[in-house]
């Protein structure tokens, strides 16, 4: 499912097989699960899986982020690490959902609130309910999984985009 993915949105409910979203470059998506090499050759869009992956997460992804539910912490030895990087949730603050949810560097918590949602809206599902309904607990289990390189060019962008301001 999603194989070369430009656009849209999408939202499962259950466990996808293997090489969901390869080559994603620009969807949205939100499924329960997944299994091998979930991600594989991602060059954009957003992925969040509320639940388990299996081995081989996000090799040769070069763009977009993916939001993975890592409950018993075993997420990073299923990851394959060569591109991307794995980043802790930013803290939750309650009431805080505002912000420009197409920065990709910032605003986490509240893109990934408003994707369950969605998902839960559409779906009916009960993972995304529970998760929603227990979210304090729940954030600080989820992985952001960022492409180094990635990371760096919208880092650079966000300099020169500042720079002109100023001038």
């Amino acid at each position: 499912m999603l194989y070369g993915a430009i656009g849209g949105e999408c939202y499962f409910r259950g466990i996808a097989g293997e090489r969901f979203a390869v080559r994603n470059s620009g969807a949205t998506a939100v499924i329960e699960g997944a299994g091998d090499h979930c991600c594989e050759y991602m060059t954009g869009g957003i992925v969040v899986v509320l639940g388990y992956t299996g081995r081989n997460f996000a090799a040769g992804m070069s763009g977009g982020i993916a939001y993975v539910l890592d409950e018993d912490g075993t997420f990073e030895t299923r990851c394959n690490r060569g591109m991307v990087e794995l980043q802790d949730m930013p803290e939750w603050i309650e009431g805080e959902m505002h912000g420009d949810l197409t920065d990709m560097t910032r605003h986490d918590c509240e893109r990934l609130h408003a994707l369950i949602s969605n998902h839960m809206r559409h779906t009916g599902s009960q993972r995304g309910k529970d998760i929603l309904a227990d979210w304090r607990n729940y954030v600080p289990k989820f992985r952001k999984v960022m492409p180094v390189e990635f990371s760096r060019a919208l880092a650079e962008m966000e300099k020169a985009r500042t720079m002109q301001a100023a001038e």
